[in-house]
């Protein structure tokens, strides 16, 4: 039995989805609270809130495998007056209580458990013709990728402790149907054709398609390569924030309006606004390798860039 944790989020619930289709093995998913939308043939278990005193022992029983996909997600409008504390209570005690639980359960039969991390671990950005790696020494900087790190440490100590497999996957922006934030923001600003000033920036980003980052962890899963492992993941082509509008535009069937602006400019401008993060988002390069994870995995994206363009445009489309 798989056991899925925010299983009606964005990753959870394409990743149940995905699961299902592939028949032959149970699947179990933790809910914060009952959920109505879920698929025929799925039990759930409530265990409320994600907190360091979360009890997940019915969760787990008979359970052979877990995806942890719940989280505090990163927000770029933050709210908390101690946001690093806040992000540690889920990321790192709620994770690491899952695991501690799991680690008891392994003795009946919890082989592997696959944590959804973020490449935030690594950093905020890449030098040019330097994408980062899975093996590349960590460096956070914001309380996000932080505590994914304090989670992921925690994690390689239990399982060098008990022997459970644990698999960690860093991605970076997943995009697809019903992607929310600042992607889906983006594809807000093209569908409407008004200017946009980002038509100068050669930078390069990776990012990665739903429909791909669930079937690698699906993979991860699966495939006994996978064990002990760090990988990243992206779509295995990077853009420039001016070549995504172009492209998310053409998906749609429309002509990107983009104003060739200087990122200096725009980074200035930004920080004169209070959105330099935006900015440097924008402006700035983040690329990930993905050597190591098709080399073990033998795994490649099912999906092209501009294939999962196309599926994540019909998703606010319809």
């Amino acid at each position: 039995m798989i056991l899925v944790t925010e299983a009606t989020g964005f990753v959870g619930s394409a990743l149940v989805g995905r699961l299902i289709a592939n028949r032959g093995c149970s699947i179990l998913v933790a809910v914060r609270r009952e959920a109505q939308s879920l698929p025929k043939g799925v039990r759930q278990v409530e265990v409320g809130e994600l907190f360091p005193y979360t009890d997940w022992s019915q969760a787990l029983q008979d359970v052979d495998a877990v995806v942890h996909c719940a989280a505090r997600v990163h927000v770029m409008q933050e709210d908390a007056t101690d946001p690093l504390r806040a992000y540690r209570e889920v990321n790192v005690y709620g994770t690491l209580n899952l695991a501690n639980l799991a680690n008891q359960a392994a003795k009946a039969g919890v082989r592997r458990f696959v944590f959804v991390s973020s490449i935030k671990v690594n950093g905020e950005a890449s030098q040019p013709g330097q994408p980062l790696s899975a093996d590349d020494m960590p460096s956070p900087s914001d309380p996000y990728g932080e505590t994914k790190l304090e989670a992921e440490r925690g994690l390689r100590d239990i399982e060098a402790q008990t022997g459970m497999e644990v698999v960690i996957v860093r991605p970076p922006l997943v995009y697809g149907p019903g992607v929310k934030a600042n992607f889906a923001s983006m594809m807000r600003w093209v569908r409407s054709g008004m200017p946009l000033p980002l038509g100068a920036p050669h930078n390069a980003r990776s990012l990665v398609a739903l429909d791909n980052f669930v079937d690698l962890l699906v993979t991860c899963l699966k495939n006994p390569a996978a064990a002990g492992q760090t990988f990243l993941v992206s779509d295995g082509e990077d853009v420039s924030t001016t070549k995504l509008l172009r492209r998310t535009a053409q998906a749609m069937g429309k002509r990107a309006l983009l104003l060739p602006v200087p990122a200096s400019v725009l980074e200035l401008c930004a920080s004169l606004l209070g959105k330099r993060a935006v900015a440097q988002r924008l402006c700035g390069s983040l690329q990930v390798d993905i050597e190591k994870t098709c080399r073990i995995l033998g795994w490649k994206p099912p999906l092209t860039l501009d294939q999962g363009l196309r599926k994540a445009v019909e998703g606010i489309q319809q």
